[in-house]
């Protein structure tokens, strides 16, 4: 192998390796909001292994959903997906839009629960 091809193979698999630790789900602390261009609110914190460990979620279809035609695939899950891949900032159709589909979802849980925060200040803590 040329060093042009090794150097190319480095580079890629470097590459690979930052994409999948930036991905990382159990190394995560906060809610991932880069694709808001002004976002309003700092990102909410969310440290996903301490969230399910407390909360007793073992399989990740329960906050990682997928939808068709309406109707929620209960053996289906969506957590190699970021949010905004389904969601736009804009609701469409029976689709909401990226920040009610955050809210719903993890706060509709909560007072479902009765458990966890609910309050703006809760989750996007300043600091």
């Amino acid at each position: 192998m040329n060093k042009t091809a090794r150097l190319i193979l480095a580079t890629v698999t470097i590459s690979l390796l930052a994409i999948v630790t930036v991905y990382s789900q159990e190394d995560m602390t906060h809610v991932d909001n880069d694709v808001y261009q002004s976002p309003q609110r700092v990102p909410a914190v969310f440290n996903h292994e301490q969230h399910n460990e407390i909360a007793g979620i073992e399989e990740c279809s329960e906050c990682h959903h997928v939808y068709e035609e309406g109707k929620k695939l209960e053996d289906e899950s969506s957590e190699d997906q970021r949010c905004s891949e389904c969601h736009d900032f804009k609701a469409s159709d029976n689709t909401p839009g990226l920040t009610k589909a955050y809210h719903s979802n993890c706060k509709g849980c909560h007072l479902q629960q009765k458990k966890g925060p609910i309050m703006c200040g809760e989750c996007h803590v300043k600091g």
